[in-house]
């Protein structure tokens, strides 16, 4: 198992080039990267039922957005059909261009939703909940039930399908579907008031020692005097390059006094751990390899940033750019796969070496006898 930080930052490195990346090359990459590190990580993860879920919803909308852009943008030399002009929005000349710049936004949004899907397979949730600042508690559980709000839905969706059949019931139409969705109603709703009455049994939020008016008007004018300077700052930097070091002096102030009032925040909340999981090695491999190619990505968009961005609409060229610096950066993401099996064939060798060891003469003599 991982560390949950060394995940955290696998996920900021596969997701920095998902988000900022248009080209079909990289974003196949981390698509690939993602795929493999669920491979190994994944299938046996209680989260991992719901990947062919996501998958499928990722599949839908790449098979969306391919016709929405090519219908709505006649933009292209190559020329595959035409329709009449005298229909809105759609009418005019269905362009290859488009299609492909379709194919490339559908294959973006898969590649993060299969990010986020490898990385919810992957990781152990209540360390992450464990992991999150003491001032953010609140939110940690919200994020926590938001998280597996999906694979739940997916698995009561499969039981509820499953008992259905074998009482005789079979889905043919839209129509078939009432009797699926009123006991995924009722089972949410339910599971809901369980976790409702667990929180509260519990004493979730008693462990929040109150402060006075006084403390919280402070902590409120200093949050928002913190913001005030932060975005003033990112505003005189932004519209006012003559007044740069301004602009960032305010940036640090409010960013300074933000961590001060979280500090401050998550000194009243007590928390009691545990267990804590250990920080190994294969969690430094994991974080640095990450490192590694998101910073790749970061210093080719500020040295080769036309390798990296890819408009297939003239005057451009069809095919995408490629530097294979960067493909080789990327595909350090694979890093989790590649130590977690590593370490499953150490340890199988190690199983096979305790197995083929020579028996010991108590364990001879006790064959003997079983055989006699």
């Amino acid at each position: 198992m991982f560390h949950a930080g060394s995940l955290v930052i696998w996920l900021i490195a596969a997701a920095v080039p998902a988000f900022t990346l248009r080209n079909p090359l990289y974003l196949a990459l981390v698509l690939g990267a993602s795929w493999i590190v669920y491979a190994v990580l994944g299938r046996t993860s209680p989260m991992g039922s719901s990947w062919g879920s996501v998958v499928k919803i990722g599949l839908f909308v790449f098979a969306l957005a391919v016709p929405f852009n090519a219908l709505s943008n006649h933009i292209g030399h190559s020329i595959l059909f035409r329709l009449p002009a005298g229909w809105p929005i759609v009418g005019g000349p269905i362009t290859l261009e488009a299609v492909i710049a379709g194919a490339v936004n559908g294959l973006a949004l898969l590649t993060i939703l299969v990010v986020f899907a490898a990385f919810n397979a992957a990781v152990d949730h209540y360390q992450l909940l464990r992991a999150t600042p003491a001032f953010l508690f609140q939110a940690g559980v919200v994020v926590s039930i938001a998280v597996t709000f999906v694979p739940q839905m997916v698995l009561s969706t499969k039981e509820i399908r499953e008992a259905q059949r074998i009482r005789g019931h079979r889905f043919r139409g839209l129509r078939d579907l009432l009797p699926l969705i009123l006991p995924l109603l009722a089972t949410s709703l339910e599971r809901a008031i369980q976790l409702a009455e667990t929180m509260e049994a519990r004493g979730f939020g008693a462990a929040v020692e109150p402060i006075s008016s006084r403390q919280a008007t402070l902590t409120q004018v200093g949050t928002l005097a913190s913001l005030l300077g932060l975005l003033g700052g990112l505003f005189i930097a932004a519209y006012f390059p003559d007044r740069n070091g301004w602009g960032w002096a305010l940036v640090a102030l409010g960013g300074i006094g933000l961590a001060a009032l979280f500090r401050l925040q998550g000194q009243r909340v007590h928390r009691t751990r545990y267990r804590q999981l250990p920080w190994t090695a294969r969690d430094t491999a994991v974080a640095v390899a990450s490192l590694l190619g998101m910073g790749a990505v970061v210093a080719a968009r500020w040295l080769a940033s036309a390798t990296l961005m890819y408009v297939p609409y003239p005057p451009n060229s069809l095919l995408p750019p490629f530097n294979p610096w960067v493909g080789a950066a990327l595909l350090l993401l694979t890093m989790p796969a590649v130590v977690a099996a590593s370490r499953g064939r150490v340890s199988l060798r190690s199983q096979q070496a305790t197995s083929g060891a020579p028996r010991t003469t108590d364990q001879t003599s006790r064959s003997t006898e079983y055989a006699e």
